[in-house]
Parts: C-alpha cells; sequence; structure tokens
C-alpha cells in the first residue's frame, strides 16, 4: 500500500548524483540491503539506464519470496535487469559479500537500527567504496491538517517508541540520519542529505488511516495513560480522513554517502 507514497517522496536528484558512478558500457550491480518486497528495486531499476544486476538482501524469507515474484525486469532504455535474492541478516555481512557493487541501496532501515549496528553497517559499506543512497528515514516530525490538541502528545510517544530500547540495544528512531551523517564523513566519505516527505491526502485516505492507526498504537504501546483518550481521538481523525479532510505530510529523509 505504501509503495505508490515511497515512489513520489523519494529525493530524485539525489538518483542524478549516482549516475556518474555507474556502468556506462556494461552491466551496474546494485545490493539492496533490508530489500522487503523488493519496491526500492522496483522504483530506482526504472530509472536507470543498461543492464542491471540487483542483489537484494533480507531476513525474512517470506518477503524474498515476494520479491521473486514482482521482481523489475527492465531498465529505462529496455535493457534487462536480473535479480537475485540472499536471506542474510544485514547488520553483520562480510564486505566480500558486497564486492562488485557499483551502488548499496536500502529503505525505510536506518531509524530500525542501534548505533552500534548502524556503526558496524557503515564501517562495512565504507570498505565497498561505492555510493550508498538510503532512502525514507524518519525525522521524527509529522504535520496533520487540520491540527488537533492531542497531535503533538502522541508524536512525542511514537518518537520515544521509536527510541525503544531492544535487546540489542536502543534503537535510533529520528536520530539515524544524524548518525549515519556522522559515521559516514568520520570514514572520509562526502555526504548529501534531502528531505522525502510522505504528503498523504483525500486521495490517500486508505493509506493515511493504516498508518495513523499504527502510529497512535505504537504512541499507546509507549505511553499506557494515553489509551484513556485514544478511541475518541482516532475515532475523530480517521472519521475526518473519510470524509477528505485530514492530510498527514510524515517527514523523512534521503541520504547519499560517495567516495570524495
Amino acid at each position: 500500500m505504501r509503495e505508490p507514497a515511497d515512489a513520489r517522496a523519494r529525493a530524485t536528484e539525489l538518483v542524478d548524483m549516482i549516475r556518474p558512478y555507474l556502468s556506462t558500457d556494461g552491466e551496474t550491480e546494485i545490493h539492496d540491503l533490508g530489500c522487503g518486497t523488493g519496491s526500492m528495486a522496483r522504483w530506482l531499476a526504472a530509472q536507470l539506464a543498461g543492464p542491471q544486476r540487483w542483489v537484494l538482501y533480507d531476513r525474512d524469507a517470506e518477503l524474498l519470496g515476494l520479491v521473486a515474484a514482482s521482481s523489475p525486469d527492465e531498465a529505462s532504455d529496455g535493457a534487462p535487469v536480473t535479480v537475485e535474492t540472499r536471506r542474510r541478516d544485514i547488520t553483520r555481512l562480510d564486505p566480500r559479500e558486497l564486492a562488485g557493487a557499483s551502488l548499496i541501496t536500502a529503505s525505510a532501515l536506518l531509524d530500525m537500527m542501534t548505533a552500534e549496528e548502524l556503526r558496524r553497517l557503515v564501517a562495512t559499506w565504507a570498505r565497498v567504496g561505492c555510493p550508498v543512497l538510503i532512502t525514507l528515514t524518519v525525522t521524527g516530525r509529522v504535520d496533520l491538517s487540520p491540527a488537533d490538541p492531542s497531535d503533538q502528545c502522541v508524536a512525542n510517544a511514537f518518537n520515544a517508541h521509536q527510541r525503544r530500547a531492544t535487546g540489542a540495544g536502543r534503537r535510533l528512531g529520528p536520530d539515524a540520519v544524524g548518525a549515519a551523517l556522522d559515521e559516514f564523513t568520520r570514514l572520509g566519505l562526502d555526504v548529501v542529505v534531502r528531505p522525502s516527505p510522505w504528503r498523504l491526502g483525500p486521495q490517500q485516505s486508505e493509506l493515511a488511516a493504516e498508518w495513523f492507526t499504527g502510529w497512535l498504537a505504537a504512541a499507546c504501546e509507549q505511553r499506557p495513560d494515553l489509551s484513556a483518550v485514544a478511541p475518541l481521538y482516532a475515532r475523530r481523525r480517521l472519521a475526518e480522513g473519510a470524509a477528505g479532510r485530514l492530510s498527514v505530510t510524515v517527514h523523512h529523509q534521503d541520504l547519499l554517502a560517495r567516495p570524495r
């Protein structure tokens, strides 16, 4: 459901910046980490010319099965696109597995990582020596129109949930882009960050309702006291959405790291 919104949100300016690094007389090899159902490959393969070989990684075998059923097969100029899937824990990849990559990509990934996982992954990426394009990392900012007195309280609780502690450590959540920027810069890469907001209006009311329901549930999980006001707040907001009166902007950032 979110794939069209993701496609509209991603910063295409960064795609233009990676073109000089890609092959012009042979096959371009792209490794996509935490691929999910393969939406990043479907979006980007169609914007790049020439033969492409995509290697998609995820630790969920069911998602990898969906990739195989709906993988891209053609570049922007009609050149062939081939896809290989690998079941892996991407936080523990060996740089040798990424050898030969012209580009590494990921989407909606960094905010779910801990600081240690991010440091380890950025170090791996830096050793490969190719550009890294990471899209749709949440920033913690959400704008709903018309405004409601409960919006900010729920947003704060959701952001705290994003930063919650797990068995592997505390997740970065909205701090992820800043942490990645620091790590890439420390290792000598040039980094460009651009906004990539979801803009959900009346035409995306179904997705907005799904997003809102998950957003509120996570906030209530973080702060159980919100459960006292959540039902009325949810009915009010979902009714506005169903009537076409609610607009939502969920702010993300895209990041491109390039060897200097």
